[in-house]
């Protein structure tokens, strides 16, 4: 359990200016939050028109029309409508992601109500369960479809597709304690080859067979829903693969800026993507038995094998980025409250946002080989992928909405008329990709129910716990008060003391345990809490805030340390920011011993929650990292003191 409640408050990112548009950043942007987007086109259209797909679309001339411009207007109306156009003006001082969203609905409860903030909140940690499905899912589809294309150079290649892309898996894993500060470099090159080389082949298809560009009329998709609309509507579970990765371009904009993304988006990864989906449209006109590889035949014979390669490292760059998000997300989670704190490390000196956090890379990988291993083919795993997608696509917007109400002012009839279209559409997407439950999309949703069981449970539990400690700890001023008035008074030994606490109100449990057992206290006393807002980092000129509790005379102090959610807390660091001033004298941070208070949790006669929550509560708290290391205490000098409180 945390040694300290890490409370939330609304504060100003003093950083949080836009980034503005720079050749670097759109290039960088390119490596980091297109690589999943960017490698759709390699397995959108053979989950299509796939004839082992519970319904298949029937190729024809007619279906291959209404589909290429399903696959055109939905990543229109997801990709730059809804989320280039709107979902990303609205950032969190600069950051985005389903964890804004969550902080922005959360300010918003004087205009929406209690209730309706509540309900808003618990389904982002439902869209933010569901990205760790889809984190999952997307190395998987992705490495497999690129290996996959080895076999349009030898069939017989079809027997090592499984081993080949498990080993890259691994591989990927394995260096992710490295961190991608060096490879990093090279991603945003390798996905401008990329988009280069797919658009440039999707021209030299449509030059073929250039009628496939009349699917640029919408009247195309829409006569294909109205009049094949058996077919049409399940083909929209396969049709959302083109829009797999959205949510990136909005998770990486704290790293970016929007204007980088969205030039990236609009000049370059839009126009290559359609330009090959396009091609392979005009290639099936031409030549139907394609349909098994239609990304891979377009190209041609001699470019086929290094086609294959370049696959593999776009779909490595596009599984490296939801790995990275996914490690994002959870370290997010934790800071605000819905995860135990994690283990975190930062791989690189220059970038913040750049961590690995060793036990979601565990669980991902366990995860992700079992589905290569489980489904055995990108097709197979193409039925589950558009759940975990649609689901979270479909929160954002209602989130989108009710925020640009609230918070925005929009007049109802606006909302209305802007919302209306979009969540039809993705309510479309969602329906049909419930026609999949058994073929595999019940993965994605058994995933994001866990999780979010697991999420809600944590932010539960933690409240409990807090309130039992409260009970225990008592009021901070009231125990500072006996301490300084005891007969015979304790023993102050020379030194400094940081007891770390969860807040201003309460005594911290090693502090009291310290004094009743040892009767003695430093010379210098420092209650220390960390509090977590929500904004994403905090300058070190707003690090500190100091109440000297009105005993300051006596060298007792408390002071709070503030950092944003993407922060990583650094107490000895903090601490240095105190001016002696405010201290009553130089503390002796060189050899200052610092307190935790730990919490064991044993389950009470009288549960305060659902017994099975109550052990799923207790069994989450064994994942809860090192606090010496999280807070980046000196371990030669952190003393841990504890109780057990019943849960």
């Amino acid at each position: 359990m945390d040694p300290m409640r890490e409370a939330v408050r609304v504060g100003t990112h003093p950083d949080s200016s836009r980034k503005g548009l720079s050749a670097g950043l759109a290039i960088s942007a390119l490596g980091v939050v297109f690589g999943d987007i960017g490698t759709s086109p390699i397995y959108t259209m053979q989950t299509l028109f796939n004839p082992d797909d519970p319904h298949p679309v029937p190729i024809s001339q007619d279906n291959i029309y209404g589909v290429v411009s399903l696959v055109f207007w939905s990543v229109m109306l997801i990709v730059t409508i809804t989320y280039v156009m709107l979902v990303m003006r609205a950032d969190n001082d600069g950051e985005g992601g389903v964890m804004a969203l969550i902080t922005l609905v959360k300010r918003s409860t004087n205009k929406l109500g209690s209730r309706t903030t509540k309900f808003l909140a618990g389904l982002g940690i439902l869209g933010a369960a569901l990205f760790f499905g889809d984190s999952m899912i997307t190395p998987a589809i992705s490495v497999l479809s690129a290996v996959e294309g080895s076999k349009t150079i030898d069939p017989r290649l079809g027997d090592w597709v499984v081993p080949i892309t498990a080993v890259i898996i691994v591989a990927l894993f394995a260096v992710q304690r490295h961190g991608t500060a060096v490879v990093g470099r090279f991603f945003g090159p390798v996905m401008i080859v990329w988009f280069t080389v797919i658009g440039a082949c999707g021209i030299v298809g449509i030059t073929k067979e250039p009628e496939i560009l009349r699917a640029l009329n919408p009247m195309y998709a829409l006569g294909f829903m109205a009049g094949h609309f058996g077919i049409a509507f399940f083909a929209l579970a396969a049709v959302v693969l083109s829009v797999t990765g959205a949510e990136a371009l909005y998770a990486d904009m704290g790293h970016f800026g929007r204007k980088p993304i969205t030039v990236a988006w609009l000049l370059l990864v839009f126009p290559a993507c359609m330009l090959n989906y396009f091609g392979q449209g005009a290639l099936l006109l031409k030549n139907p038995t394609v349909h098994d590889a239609p990304f891979f035949l377009l190209t041609p014979d001699w470019g086929r094998l290094p086609m294959v390669f370049l696959a593999i490292a776009a779909t490595i760059i596009a599984s490296q980025a939801v790995i990275t998000g996914a490690f994002s997300v959870a370290a997010q989670a934790a800071q605000l409250g819905y995860l135990p704190r994690l283990r975190i490390l930062h791989t690189s000196e220059s970038t913040v946002g750049q961590i690995y956090v060793p036990w979601i890379n565990s669980m991902l990988v366990v995860a992700v080989l079992t589905l290569v291993f489980a489904f055995r083919s990108s097709a197979a795993l193409g039925y589950a992928y558009g759940m975990a997608v649609t689901g979270t696509i479909t929160i954002t917007t209602l989130l989108f909405l009710n925020i640009a109400r609230a918070r925005w002012d929009w007049p109802l009839w606006s909302v209305i008329a802007v919302g209306a279209p979009l969540l039809t559409v993705d309510l479309l997407f969602l329906a049909a990709n419930l026609t999949k439950l058994v073929h595999g999309a019940w993965l994605p949703l058994l995933i994001g129910v866990i999780t979010f069981t697991v999420m809600t449970t944590w932010q539960q539990g933690r409240d409990v716990v807090t309130r039992a400690r409260d009970t225990v700890e008592g009021p901070l001023r009231q125990f500072v008060d006996s301490i300084v008035s005891s007969e015979p008074p304790l023993t102050r030994v020379p030194g400094t003391a940081v007891f770390l606490n969860r807040g201003v109100e309460t005594a911290p449990l090693a502090m009291r345990a310290n004094v009743r057992y040892n009767r003695m206290l430093h010379e210098h006393v420092v209650v220390l809490s960390v509090v977590t807002t929500t904004i994403p980092r905090v300058a070190d000129a707003d690090r500190l805030s100091i109440d000297d509790l009105g005993y300051s005379d006596d060298g007792i102090i408390h002071v709070t340390a503030t950092y944003g959610y993407m922060d990583r807390p650094d107490v000895p660091a903090a601490l240095a920011l105190l001016d002696s001033a405010d201290t009553e004298g130089p503390l002796d941070l060189a050899g200052a011993t610092y307190f935790l208070s730990k919490v064991d949790l044993v389950m009470g006669k009288k549960p305060s929650m659902d017994p099975w929550r109550t052990r799923l509560f207790i069994g989450t708290s064994y994942i809860t990292s090192d606090a010496a290391a999280y807070f980046q205490l000196p371990p030669d000098r952190t003393v841990i003191l504890g109780s057990r409180i019943e849960v």
